[in-house]
């Protein structure tokens, strides 16, 4: 059931711009970590306090249908304040390409993370930094679909 309500964009420019750009064109455009070209998939959460939905960019780390959402906050001593949504509420929906589709999503532990932050890294070698600089564990979400 897909999530339905009232859409608050992000704050930060630069993500807000990219999910307007990425849902107008059907994800032709903006569909990459800015000058990267490593893909990203956009994500709709619905906001642990606010209760409305949010959008956001993150890397495309996809294997058999699931993906894999990655809380790194670039090795931040805290987790994104999306991870906190998703705590509250594991149905998201996944845009990658045309349009979005409805996923369910849990956190990996032991040899499921190991095998999903593996994925990751290889899609996304700085994730190895950010694990070096942080004490706490990166989070890794699995999406599969509803």
């Amino acid at each position: 059931m897909p999530l339905t309500g009232e859409y608050e964009p992000s704050t930060s420019d630069w993500v807000r711009e990219q999910v307007d750009t990425y849902e107008a064109t059907a994800g032709r455009e903006a569909n990459t970590l800015r000058e990267t070209g490593i893909p990203v998939v956009i994500v709709t959460s619905r906001g642990a306090s606010s209760g409305k939905l949010r959008k956001f960019a993150l890397m495309r780390v996809e294997h058999d249908g699931d993906y894999a959402l990655v809380a790194s906050m670039a090795g931040a001593p805290r987790n994104p304040s999306w991870y906190h949504n998703l705590v509250a509420e594991p149905l998201v929906m996944i845009q990658d390409g045309p349009e979005p589709h409805d996923f369910v999503t849990h956190i990996a532990e032991g040899d499921e993370r190991a095998r999903w932050w593996e994925r990751a890294v290889t899609v996304f070698p700085p994730y190895a930094e950010y694990e070096k600089k942080t004490d706490r564990v990166i989070p890794v979400f699995v999406a599969t679909p509803a």
